[in-house]
């Protein structure tokens, strides 16, 4: 019984593996080679098992190509301004479809030359160019050349991405054998040509033509072949629009490779090899403007329509109706080039970034950087910095929130918090202040000593119902902004403070809409809860308005505008902000370098309040309703600092952060 019982004990999956154990074990001594041949065929025979079963799970993995082998060209996605304008063109760039036989010899024959001259010779692999580019990569030291045929490419670019693993090569190639028995080489190198990505926003070559050179892909002449050949290696690098010379030397390239391939002749290649004309200018209306905000906002219209599968493609190109405002994108884009290219070369100010709302958080203007094509890393929205001074409105608001009004005084003096002495930057204290002056006047002391009759943990949640979405810390070190946020986030919260207390959630997408006109989505009018008493949001109002007044801000006053607005610096001039607003148009500016260097002494009350003044001089509508609130005269004990604080417009950067002490483990947020 008590045998019978061990035995039943055991769990099914126990007594499979005991089983199968001792199979295999069987399996192994049977096949256990007896001479070296034995042994050979046994590993070749185990080599090719494994080698099916490998390929076996990797065509598992494929996608459904039955549905997804649609030839036909991509349907763009089309990015409209708020007026209706047409700035942005992605998938198919005013493309239309073209086939090998409609297109010149040499446009054709210039791609072949370069991307796959013996394509017409062999199946969906060149076993000869993988093993020519093997020996070229090996004696060069690393990749000079691929060996994909424009098969492997097309299915690529139709199924797999542009992942770059030895699984993804072996379904390339799998995919490429299936194109190549279900489709002619003329249909697949047409469907090339129609889908191989350009630079620019342009898929295709007629594409590409427009954009390039203001004419169809059918009367490119051979020069002009030869710079969109040249394009699929590193189609930024020689786009005609980026570097003219770099496009023009790969064009000289892939003319001698046509040369080389048998295509033009001896006089033919020096004929196009002769200097030309330069290259045409983009026409008008056919700008690719906003490029930082085109990139943030189709991950918005992808979290609203899905990725568009081939369950919901259409032939009919996608518009989408953004927020953005040409006018003030084009005029932020300026007047940052304009900055930093000046000044900002003097004071070691390399990079700027700028956040413009509208109501209700429609983003009106978005610039991640000073250039595009150098740096496509978005410092509006990645970027993730210490916002010094320019966190103070949310302790202070937090304080009227609790009762506080602006004309409530705190002490400014020295302080001392555990082993962190917060000092102002100038070491002089003026006695007791208004909270309105404290905050004016960026008095670090007096903050502090508001956060310090304050609840660390509601100064955390208000910020982050305000929309800040970083981590915050949770010591009074955060009173000075030392927890990183990123400029959206942080121009967001201010927002709210100009909406009177609404709930703002940053937004670029109104409408969109096939071509054809069935509506996929449309952003209706829509209430936004009150986040904060309007009460305190006053208080608030009125005290970033003294900012601009007669504070830190006052580089920022423009017109005699009710602007209200607050300066932050970091340590050592590493960063320098000004967010502000005027009506219910908001605006964030952020200064630095990306290897986080010191600027030299640039204060968020100097080059970024001058860039939001004359930005925000440009842009702003003069009938824009302000929020009311005002301001009374500084009460100060030191009058020296008054008139440096009057005509100087200077913020120090706040101390050092304290050293970090045992906390309780931050909420999540």
């Amino acid at each position: 019984m008590a045998k019978r019982k061990r035995s039943s004990g055991k769990t099914l999956s126990q007594r499979l593996s005991t089983h199968f154990t001792a199979l295999f074990k069987l399996l192994r001594r049977s096949m256990k080679p007896k001479t070296r041949f034995q042994a050979v065929m046994l590993a070749l025979i185990w080599g090719f098992i494994l080698a099916g079963l490998t390929l076996g799970w990797y065509a598992y993995e494929l996608p459904d190509i039955l549905r997804r082998a649609d030839l036909r060209q991509h349907p763009a996605i089309i990015l409209q301004a708020r007026d209706g304008t047409e700035f942005a063109r992605l998938g198919g760039y005013r493309g239309e479809p073209v086939s090998v036989d409609t297109l010149p010899p040499h446009l054709v024959k210039a791609f072949l030359a370069v991307e796959d001259r013996r394509f017409y010779d062999h199946g969906a692999l060149d076993f000869l160019g993988i093993l020519r580019a093997s020996v070229h990569n090996f004696f060069a030291g690393r990749v000079v050349q691929g060996g994909s045929t424009i098969t492997q490419q097309l299915a690529k670019n139709l199924f797999l991405g542009p992942q770059r693993t030895f699984r993804r090569k072996i379904q390339e190639a799998m995919l490429a054998i299936w194109l190549e028995n279900k489709y002619s080489k003329d249909e697949i190198l047409s469907a090339y040509l129609n889908r191989v990505y350009l630079g620019s926003g342009t898929y295709g070559v007629d594409a590409a033509a427009q954009l390039y050179f203001n004419k169809p892909a059918h009367d490119v002449n051979l020069r002009e072949a030869s710079i969109l050949a040249g394009l699929p290696r590193a189609p930024s690098h020689y786009s005609p629009l980026n570097d003219p010379q770099a496009a023009l030397g790969r064009g000289r390239v892939v003319i001698q490779a046509m040369a080389d391939a048998g295509f033009l002749s001896e006089k033919q290649k020096i004929n196009a090899l002769k200097p030309g004309s330069p290259l045409p200018k983009r026409k008008p209306g056919g700008a690719f403007e906003g490029h930082y905000f085109v990139d943030w906002v189709m991950d918005e219209v992808n979290d609203l329509i899905g990725d568009q599968d081939e369950d919901d493609v259409t032939p009919q190109d996608i518009i989408v109706r953004t927020t953005l405002d040409i006018r003030m994108q084009r005029m932020a884009e300026r007047q940052v080039q304009s900055m930093l290219s000046s000044e900002g070369v003097t004071k070691k100010a390399e990079q700027a970034a700028l956040v413009t709302l509208g109501a209700g958080g429609a983003v009106r203007a978005m610039l991640g950087g000073r250039n595009y094509v150098e740096s496509p890393f978005n410092r509006a929205t990645q970027a993730k910095r210490q916002p010094g001074s320019a966190f103070k409105p949310f302790i202070y608001l937090d304080a009227f929130m609790n009762g506080l009004t602006p004309d409530n005084k705190v002490l400014d003096a020295p302080i001392k918090a555990g082993k962190w002495t917060p000092a102002n930057y100038d070491g002089t204290y003026h006695g007791e202040v208004t909270l309105r002056d404290a905050l004016a006047l960026s008095l670090n002391t007096a903050t502090v000593r508001v956060a310090q009759h304050l609840r660390i943990s509601e100064i955390r949640k208000l910020a982050a119902q305000l929309g800040i979405h970083t981590p915050i810390a949770n010591d009074l070190s955060l009173a000075l902004g030392t927890s990183e946020v990123t400029l959206l986030d942080l121009t967001s919260a201010y927002a709210v403070f100009a909406s009177g207390g609404e709930a703002v959630t940053p937004f670029g997408v109104l409408e969109i809409h096939h071509k054809g006109g069935e509506v996929l989505y449309q952003r209706g009018e829509r209430s936004m809860p009150q986040l904060v008493d309007s009460g305190a949001i006053s208080h608030l109002d009125e005290c970033l308005k003294a900012v601009v007044s007669y504070g830190t801000g006052k580089g920022a006053a423009f017109n005699g505008e009710r602007i209200a607005g607050k300066t932050g610096t970091t340590q050592d001039y590493r960063d320098a902000w000004f967010v502000g607003y005027t009506g219910n148009l908001v605006t964030g500016v952020w200064m630095g370098n990306d290897d986080n260097k010191p600027m030299d002494k640039v204060a968020g009350g100097g080059m970024p309040a001058r860039l939001w003044r004359g930005y925000m001089a440009s842009v702003a509508p003069s009938d824009e309703p302000g929020l009311g609130g005002g301001y009374s005269l500084p009460q100060l004990g030191n009058f020296k600092r008054f008139l440096e604080d009057l005509f100087g417009g200077h913020e120090e950067p706040p101390p050092p952060a304290p050293e970090p002490q045992p906390q309780a483990e931050p909420d999540e947020e």
